[in-house]
């Protein structure tokens, strides 16, 4: 979880206006951030920003636990967004066999030198236009999931309560999204390259790399039973081909760990201005009662 939703809540106790208004900053930032993550769009993500924290006001006095104020803002945040998007975009699968490495990519893989590929080029230039596009190119059940773990630091229950979904839906599309997310910024970057596309062959990888790699999410999270991940390290340790796939999807996930949507710091100062002498008013016609 974000350390500025603490913030906010601590410098909104306080009373005092400079820290309201320090603490509005915080929400509107971080709520702003998540809708431009999400939607894409900049007038949809302010029209986000303003109404959710417009409905917060009245709550956020009373919100003292931070994961508190984590679930109600994202799951009002995520609301909007939706509004109005057609149910049968957001259902929308994606087959993990159409996630897995070929023979092929495998081998790529395997000669590519990681310190000098495009790829690591571009995050070590920051380059997070490419991301943020890779990642709106997710069909959204995975996108929003991905943005709240990966991005917001959301934990797994607590992206399971704001999504309404079970613990383990959440690891599943997770581990699917940043699948999605790889193979989507490899498209980009070859783009950018001019590189010709590789058509993906028939070919799959032996059974048991194909088990690994359908487990990669718990596996680099530490959310296998230790059994199972001793029985994916021997296999890893032994077979080179899992290893250069694991260092690529680490690498994505890394990528999205770090991407960082951020308006800019005069962002809407007017409703900033506008919601800090609200919630100063209520906060003192409470007091008075």
């Amino acid at each position: 979880m974000r350390s500025g939703l603490a913030e906010a809540i601590a410098l909104l106790r306080s009373g005092d206006a400079a820290g309201v208004d320090r603490a509005i900053g915080l929400l509107q930032s971080t709520v702003l951030s998540f809708g431009l993550k999400v939607c894409g769009h900049r007038e949809d993500a302010e029209d986000t920003a303003q109404e959710v924290l417009v409905k917060a006001l009245p709550h956020l006095a009373k919100l003292e636990d931070p994961r508190a104020l984590s679930a109600w803002l994202y799951t009002a945040a995520k609301n909007r967004c939706w509004q109005g998007r057609r149910t049968a975009t957001y259902r929308k699968t994606v087959a993990l066999d159409q996630l897995l490495p070929d023979h092929a990519e495998l081998e790529t893989l395997l000669l590519a030198d990681p310190a000098a590929s495009p790829e690591d080029a571009a995050r070590r230039g920051q380059d997070h236009r490419l991301l943020h596009q890779a990642v709106l190119a997710l069909p959204p059940q995975y996108r929003i999931v991905l943005v709240l773990h990966d991005m917001e630091e959301l934990d797994t229950d607590l992206v399971s309560k704001i999504l309404s979904i079970q613990p383990g839906t959440v690891r599943v599309r997770l581990h699917r999204a940043r699948l999605l997310v790889r193979q989507e910024m490899a498209k980009l970057l070859e783009r950018r390259a001019a590189a010709p596309r590789r058509k993906k062959t028939p070919a799959k990888p032996p059974a048991q790399c194909r088990e690994i790699f359908a487990n990669l999410s718990e596996y680099l999270d530490g959310k296998l039973e230790p059994e199972s991940c001793e029985r994916m390290r021997h296999h890893i340790e032994a077979c080179p081909a899992c290893v250069a796939f694991i260092q690529d999807l680490k690498r994505a996930i890394d990528r999205c760990h770090a991407l960082e949507v951020c308006p800019d710091r005069e962002t809407q100062p007017i409703l900033r201005r506008l919601l800090t002498e609200e919630y100063l008013r209520l906060k003192s016609s409470s007091v008075r009662l």
